[in-house]
């Protein structure tokens, strides 16, 4: 089943090369949508794909590269939606 998520993640997450390694680990589970930097000192997730694959990214989210200092990951489930790839905005 195909779904879309949709994530805040908080904490020391711009400047650490997040939304780089967010986007490798989505392209290697075949994840589209986009992540980026929000001005409030946030990162913004948009992941769709394959349920399983979604899921592993959103537990992926609370790590993050190794200089992120990851404090809260908020998601919330959206309808699925066809990006034609993941990209980094």
């Amino acid at each position: 089943m195909k779904t879309c998520l949709h994530c805040y993640v908080s904490g020391r997450v711009q400047g650490v090369g997040f939304r780089y390694a967010t986007a490798d680990k989505a392209w290697g589970l075949s994840i589209t949508g986009y992540v980026r930097n929000l001005p409030d000192r946030q990162v913004e997730v948009l992941a769709c794909g394959e349920e399983r694959a979604v899921n592993a990214l959103r537990h992926w989210l609370w790590q993050g590269p190794p200089h992120a200092q990851v404090t809260a990951v908020h998601c919330e489930i959206l309808p699925f939606q066809d990006f034609p790839d993941f990209r980094i905005d």
